[in-house]
């Protein structure tokens, strides 16, 4: 009798272990771009960004199922964002650089799923088995490199369950690249610039070869200067070497920087200062270069063809900034706001 009894209790326990039906049919296996087997909800209401960039892909492909942002947008920025998504709380970041959200602010915007997006390595991995194995949320990795711009769209909308969202997006990317590749291919190797891209207030920090933040430099065919320096992604330089570098283009994100540089007698002696060749990326809502290094940066591919090789490219760039946050951003650009954005697109004299 006792052992009958054992053998019951063991058979129960056994069956409360069994997947219970009901949650087997309500997820759906998906392998990230770690490879790592993620078990998703079939159905996604709200999903969260790790960083930066998985909120701009999140917001540019459904802002309607955002728990909140990164970072809370400045009003300059919330002008070129849509309503009621441009107001959505702040939950800080998981990952990168000043990190700022804990597991309580995670479980607090209770997402179906966490997103992130960028450099996919162990590091990553190792940090979204963790937080999934603290949250219990389903975290996913996403390889949000330039290249990799149309999957990274396809992947977004797979996971959130709505795999033919994305179509419009991949198109206008898809033929942006074809455009891009065209122009290159024309472009002899003894005409493609040579380029600094100075980061802060003082220009003193850049990207190294094969960083994620000037990734659209390789892609439009320029040469980063800084890739002899080393490897890896951003990095503190010296003037002495920016001046041995001599390049032919300074790009910036930065107005304070753009603004001081080309009347600094320090860095006087640099051919693009000397050429006047010293251009700031647009940076509303986000960054057409870099800040974030995400899907923004399909923009910049316009921008960055029409100022490095000028009468190269026939794209009319105020109808393809139109038409990209239209789509992106959900917006409607006004002239005044075309004139805005663009006006920092020029050469500095």
């Amino acid at each position: 009798m006792l052992r009958r009894n054992f053998l019951l209790a063991l058979a129960a326990l056994g069956l409360a272990l069994l997947p219970h039906p009901g949650l087997a049919q309500n997820t759906r296996s998906f392998i990230d771009a770690a490879g790592r087997h993620v078990e998703l909800p079939v159905q996604v209401h709200r999903a969260m960004a790790a960083g930066p960039p998985a909120s701009v892909l999140l917001y540019a492909l459904a802002p309607d199922k955002m728990v909140g942002w990164v970072r809370a947008p400045s009003a300059e920025e919330k002008a070129f964002l849509a309503s009621p998504y441009r107001d959505l709380p702040a939950h800080g970041r998981l990952t990168g650089k000043g990190n700022t959200a804990n597991i309580e602010a995670v479980l607090a915007m209770k997402p179906d799923v966490i997103v992130d997006v960028g450099t996919v390595d162990a590091t990553y991995a190792s940090l979204a088995d963790r937080v999934q194995q603290q949250t219990g949320i389903p975290y996913v990795l996403i390889d949000g490199r330039f290249d990799k711009s149309t999957e990274s769209l396809r992947q977004l909308a797979d996971i959130l369950g709505e795999p033919g969202k994305a179509d419009a997006l991949i198109k206008f990317t898809d033929e942006a690249m074809q455009r891009l590749e065209k122009v290159v291919k024309t472009i002899p190797s003894d005409e493609r610039p040579r380029v600094y891209y100075g980061r802060g207030p003082d220009g003193l920090e850049t990207g190294l070869a094969g960083s994620i933040n000037l990734e659209v430099l390789d892609a439009v065919g320029a040469t980063n200067v800084a890739a002899g320096a080393g490897s890896g992604g951003l990095a503190r330089v010296s003037m002495e070497q920016i001046l041995a570098w001599n390049p032919d283009v300074i790009l910036t994100l930065d107005k304070n920087f753009q603004d001081k540089v080309g009347t600094d007698p320090a860095w006087a002696g640099i051919k693009g200062i000397q050429n006047r060749r010293i251009y700031r990326a647009p940076t509303l809502p986000f960054g057409w270069f870099d800040a974030p290094p995400g899907i923004n940066r399909v923009i910049g591919v316009a921008w960055l063809t029409s100022v490095l090789y000028p009468g190269r490219t026939t794209v009319d760039l105020r109808q393809e900034t139109k038409a990209f946050y239209r789509l992106f951003y959900h917006v409607e650009l006004g002239e005044t706001q075309l004139d805005s954005l663009l006006a920092t697109a020029t050469g500095k004299p």
